[in-house]
């Protein structure tokens, strides 16, 4: 999987906010639940943050000491580098609901 960014970019500030996301998803390969993971991601993103989001894809299998910075442990794993406070979700990305409450767009119920 290519290490470069795949990055979606818009608007630099939401008219709610003015929050910009820095969403970095680590991978290892083009396994299936790693495809899976990053579809997922792409789609909530254009949904919840449409415009205001970018998305970096670090592939593990090419440089594995990229892990040690994040303290990556699983994957796949999306970690939230903005807004602060670093907030990390293992698995496809696929629970709508568990994304919202993992990122801190929504409350736990």
């Amino acid at each position: 999987m290519n290490e470069n960014p795949q990055a979606s970019k818009g608007n630099d500030q939401s008219p709610e906010t003015g929050e910009k996301w820095l969403l970095r998803l680590y991978v290892a390969g083009r396994t299936p639940k790693c495809v899976t993971a990053l579809e997922n991601l792409n789609r909530f993103c254009a949904e919840y943050m449409a415009g205001r989001y970018e998305i970096e894809v670090v592939d593990l299998l090419e440089n594995p000491r990229l892990a040690k910075d994040d303290q990556i442990i699983a994957i796949p794993t999306l970690v939230r580098k903005l807004p602060e406070p670093l907030k990390k979700i293992i698995g496809n990305l696929s629970d709508t609901e568990r994304m919202l409450v993992g990122l801190d767009m929504k409350p736990r119920t």
